[in-house]
């Protein structure tokens, strides 16, 4: 029999599936009504009420499983539970409807301020000329970020006769041209949208996405909408901005602190506001719920669960094997994603010498998944990355090659965009670790860790003491430097390292080089 555990409050609809398995039986306790028997249990089905730490992981040891009756897994320590083999399940899009209405009511309530006329009228108040709204309809309406939420939002929006413009570095022209949407870049977006929404996950690079220096580039009486994760909009901007009233109005369903009691925002009357009730429906709650049991009777009946927010245990041997090419196939999907800022159509991994006899497709799968990560807008990992990429119109390809590199193995990744390609080489050799050594047809070799900068210049004399110059005067001292070209005189890179991310300031003087083409910052995770 195998046992679970359903330690938060989930509706008998939505257990069904596991309901009427015979070789499933259901406890529904609170963890501390279960104290005496957690070890007895082999799945255990959350919501966000309770806190799955390693503390009790350690005291359920039969554990196989987590589900997660929701999207977000705050709750959950994924890196232990990753240790201990157990699986972590979540319901990725259970809530995808209920956000993108929740979105398109904040919209329309926004737009015909709804909710201050209710408050004028329950105080009997009689003010129509107060309220005076403006139509949906020929508004164009800019959505950053299209996943899910955001394709539904489109859907909804041209419904209501809305030109919607999109920016998100993955959208692809084709995929664009299916949705009904055209393509921007951000600062497009930025001076052409009445109302911006939105919709990706909080990063590093999306954290603040809305500042001071990108609102300041919307159109003045512009309305700006975030219902996906507090601190994507800079809230001190926001707020900037409102009081100079070049942003008309805001509509938050999310804070940086949850409840924002001390939040100035909450102090505008032409900002309304809802308590994170985006997946707040009655469906909502059925659907993650029923997913999430779905996909533990998957797990049960020996099938291979879809989503997943991390990976099975694989065997001590088998990943020490694959280990340093795991962490190798991270690091290129890293430098990829922060090379190619630009929608991708195809990503081919080529696999020559010693590691073409490991199991490549674990390889492929973490490179994917690292090239995606922060990208979009679900929890994305090895076992997930494939189906997201295809989702985002990416096609995948994998296959061997004769070993030509010169080492004893390889790594070739090949990024097609819409306008660009990009090609990374690295290997793993024991005594010295990670290396990456081409770029793009440049034979280089450095170790991708930490705080780099990735320069392309002309090979011309002066180019490396011009930068070694402008990095003194900001007192910043270079960890290591290595440099790459194909002929002399002709197109070169360097690729320098850094103890600290290096400020703006300095990053603009490089531009004062006449000879450099391009830089770009690459931060790696350890």
């Amino acid at each position: 029999m195998f046992r679970i555990l359903v330690s938060d409050p989930i509706s008998k609809e939505g257990l069904e599936p596991l309901l009427q398995s015979d070789s499933i039986e259901i406890v529904q306790k609170n963890v501390a009504e279960a104290e005496e028997e957690l070890g007895l249990f082999d799945a255990l089905l959350v919501r966000s009420a309770t806190k799955v730490t390693q503390s009790l992981m350690e005291k359920m040891p039969n554990l196989k499983i987590i589900g997660r009756a929701g999207v977000g897994v705050d709750n959950i320590d994924i890196d232990q539970a990753t240790r201990n083999g157990i699986i972590v399940i979540n319901a990725p899009d259970g809530n995808t409807i209920s956000t993108a209405e929740h979105t398109f009511a904040m919209i329309t309530s926004l737009m015909r301020h709804i909710p201050q006329a209710n408050a004028s009228v329950k105080s009997k108040e009689w003010k129509r000329s107060a309220f005076l709204g403006s139509e949906l309809y020929g508004k164009v309406l800019g959505i950053a970020g299209l996943g899910r939420i955001g394709s539904e939002i489109a859907k909804r929006a041209r419904a209501f006769g809305m030109k919607v413009v999109v920016f998100d570095p993955f959208l692809t022209n084709e995929r664009a041209s299916k949705i009904g949407v055209e393509s921007y870049s951000l600062d497009q977006l930025l001076q052409e949208a009445d109302i911006i929404t939105v919709h990706t996950p909080l990063t590093k690079e999306t954290k603040g996405l809305l500042n001071h220096e990108t609102i300041a580039k919307t159109k003045k009486g512009v309305y700006l909408v975030n219902c996906a994760r507090g601190g994507i909009i800079d809230e001190d901007a926001l707020i900037t901005y409102l009081e100079s009233g070049h942003v008309k109005g805001a509509a938050l369903d999310v804070f940086v602190t949850e409840p924002p009691t001390d939040s100035r925002l909450l102090q505008f009357n032409q900002v309304i506001t809802t308590p994170h009730l985006g997946a707040s429906t009655k469906e909502a709650q059925l659907n993650v719920a029923s997913q999430v049991a779905e996909e533990i009777l998957t797990f049960v009946n020996g099938g291979q669960v879809t989503s997943s927010v991390n990976l099975p245990s694989l065997s001590e041997d088998v990943y020490k094997e694959i280990k340093p090419f795991d962490t190798l196939a991270k690091k290129m999907g890293s430098i990829l994603s922060q090379c190619m800022r630009e929608p991708v159509q195809n990503i081919t991994v080529q696999y020559e010498g010693t590691v073409a006899d490991l199991e490549t497709s674990f390889i492929t799968k973490s490179l994917i998944a690292a090239f995606l990560k922060g990208r979009v807008d679900v929890t994305v990992n090895p076992v997930n990355a494939g189906m997201i990429a295809r989702e985002r119109g990416i096609s995948l390809s994998e296959g061997t090659t004769a070993n030509n590199s010169g080492y004893a193995n390889c790594l070739t990744v090949q990024v097609k965009g819409d306008r660009t390609t990009f090609e990374i080489k690295g290997t793993y050799i024991p005594e010295y670790g990670v290396r990456i050594i081409a770029l793009n047809g440049f034979s280089i070799d450095f170790y991708p860790e930490g705080h780099l900068l990735y320069v392309q210049h002309t090979d011309v004399p002066g180019v490396i003491g011009n930068v070694g110059r402008i990095l003194g005067d900001h007192s910043v001292n270079i960890a290591t430097m290595q440099v790459g070209r194909k002929k002399r005189g002709g197109e070169a890179i360097m690729m320098l390292s850094f103890d600290k991310p290096l400020e703006n300031s300095l990053l603009e003087a490089f531009n004062q080089i006449t000879e450099i083409v391009s830089i770009l910052p690459l931060e790696m995770e350890n």
